[in-house]
């Protein structure tokens, strides 16, 4: 068992995994963040919002 919990940002309409950043940039820790997020909730579709960049950043993630 894990010592703590981990919660996703958001969970849109029970399906849809909604990870936000203010980072400078997405980095493969944050993927596979999403990817745990879905594994473990059993959804299929993530997405990794990033505000810290010049514009606004997405990934689209499928399980």
């Amino acid at each position: 068992m894990l010592p703590s919990y981990y919660f996703a940002d958001f969970v849109i309409f029970n399906e849809i995994i909604l990870e936000l950043k203010a980072i400078a940039a997405l980095s493969t820790s944050e993927i596979k963040q999403t990817l745990n997020y879905l594994a473990a909730s059993k959804n299929k579709l993530g997405l990794l919002v990033n505000f810290g960049e010049d514009s606004l950043k997405y990934k689209r993630i499928i399980l």
